[in-house]
């Protein structure tokens, strides 16, 4: 039987398992941690009973996915809050985006209608235009009128997009939703992930996973479990001497840890442009856990799962553009989790967790506590009032914690337009390492970061393609 050995757990590496397993190959993961799911799992409770995410929350681009439908988990992991996101602004209004897009365009009065041209054509063939946009975008499209509509909305810069809109409100919603990006708001093709995270929105919602992130990923992993694949923990491959016996290796890590492990193996330009693969800006998250939850100026707010904390497009476009320049601003962007709102057995009686991350300039080792905490505040005046415990994670435990989020970027590495697009090289076969066997399937790769696992789907499919010759030949070889 051909073997195949991951490494790596998260998401992808989970995904690439499942495809290859699916294939009939005898599959071994590999995690250097003690813990298996990489970011997509469960913290610690900070006090007892209380559930909160690790990193991956909120999951507008895997429920849609078909990676989970071809996985057939035992029942739907996804729930929804009431408003997918809010966005708080000083003079106490707050704009809401909901799964409907009628609801949302109404919210958005002159607006509205700009709204709905927009994303309307795009949400409603969300399914047709993913199999564009959850693969490498260099090729054929399936769908290219579906697709050039999509990218009306995700080519240009989005502060050129936001000029679309006659309110300022409606401006600082969308740049709200594009800063998912990490990146400068004033460049081409940066809005893709903002345009797809709204697209997919109104599609399918912003669900969380009933019981935590870490919920799914353990459903995941017992259904591989049943399909054969073995697991190990705790083992850091360093070399290509460190990885078990295998006819084929999918990489679920860091270009710069492609670099270390193939070595001298690499094709001299390949290993040049994984070792200069660009990290992005990092986060910075505290974990809270709230009396009472956050008492927000805005009632509405406190309906949201996610709540964008910012103010105007404005500050937004201006704190992005700092970090990415490795500035620290004094407002900076900050996501806030109110998972617990679409489920609530995340709480304990009125003691909830709340989810927060501030941008911040990569390898920032500055403390941003207290400016998450002052836009929280900004907004819910009295939050610091009902904090009962909180934990940190900076940006340099993020790396220390998960190489592959290398001086705190969770996205791994810079959503810059080139390697948005492309991954870490150009190349039309962005999966291959030039090392026959050897396949990259991390978030690094196209369509980029997230728990919908296509990253490692595609990456997989690539490497099935490239071992049909050999098993072909084998399966022809006389008894």
């Amino acid at each position: 039987m051909t073997r195949a050995v991951v490494v790596g757990s998260g998401p992808n590496g989970l995904a690439a398992a499942a495809t290859l397993s699916d294939a009939g190959l005898d599959v071994h993961v590999v995690e250097a941690a003690d813990e298996l799911g990489g970011g997509a799992r469960n913290s610690e409770p900070l006090l007892a009973g209380l559930i909160q995410d690790h990193c991956a929350a909120v999951h507008p681009m895997a429920a849609g996915s078909p990676y989970f439908a071809d996985l057939d988990l035992p029942e739907s992991p996804w729930v929804l809050p009431e408003i997918d996101c809010a966005h708080p602004l000083d003079d106490g209004d707050v704009v809401l985006l909901r799964r409907s897009i009628v609801e949302t365009a109404a919210g958005l009065g002159a607006d509205g209608w700009r709204w709905q041209t927009l994303f309307g054509p795009s949400s409603r063939s969300f399914a047709a235009l993913s199999e564009d946009i959850l693969r490498p975008l260099v090729g054929i499209p399936r769908h290219p009128l579906l697709l050039a509509r999509f990218g009306a909305a995700a080519a240009l810069p989005p502060v050129w997009t936001a000029r679309a809109f006659a309110e300022e409100r409606t401006r600082a919603l969308f740049l709200g939703v594009a800063a998912h990006a990490f990146q400068r708001l004033d460049q081409p093709l940066v809005g893709g992930i903002g345009a797809g995270i709204i697209t997919a929105g109104h599609a399918v919602g912003w669900p969380v996973v009933a019981g935590g992130t870490g919920t799914l990923t353990a459903a995941v992993i017992s259904r591989l479990r049943e399909r054969g694949v073995t697991f190990e923990t705790g083992r850091r491959i360093r070399s290509r001497r460190d990885l078990p016996p295998h006819d084929v290796v999918m990489l679920d890590v860091h270009p710069h840890a492609v670099a270390e492990i193939l070595g001298g193996s690499l094709p001299r330009r390949t290993a040049e442009a994984f070792r200069r693969f660009r990290p992005g800006p990092a986060a910075f998250k505290v974990e809270f856990a709230v009396a009472g939850g956050v008492p927000w100026r805005a009632e509405e707010t406190g309906r949201a799962g996610t709540v964008h904390l910012a103010g105007s497009a404005r500050e937004i476009a201006a704190a992005e553009r700092a970090v990415a320049e490795g500035r620290m601003p004094e407002r900076p962007f900050v996501l806030v989790g109110q998972q617990h709102v679409a489920d609530p057995q995340r709480s304990v009686g009125d003691i909830h967790p709340l989810y927060a991350y501030a941008h911040v300039p990569a390898g920032y080792s500055g403390d941003a506590t207290d400016a998450l905490v002052s836009q929280i505040e900004r907004f819910a005046p009295g939050f610091r009032d009902r904090i009962l415990a909180t934990r940190v994670i900076t940006a340099t435990e993020w790396s220390q914690r998960n190489p592959n989020f290398v001086g705190g970027d969770i996205l791994t590495g810079a959503k810059t337009p080139l390697q948005f697009m492309l991954g870490p090289r150009i190349s039309a076969q962005p999966y291959d390492t030039g090392v026959p066997g050897f396949y990259l399937c991390s978030a690094a790769t196209p369509p980029g970061p997230g728990v919908h696992g296509l990253c490692g789907v595609n990456a997989a499919r690539r490497a099935l393609r490239g071992l049909a010759p050999a098993r072909r030949a084998r399966e022809a070889q006389p008894a």
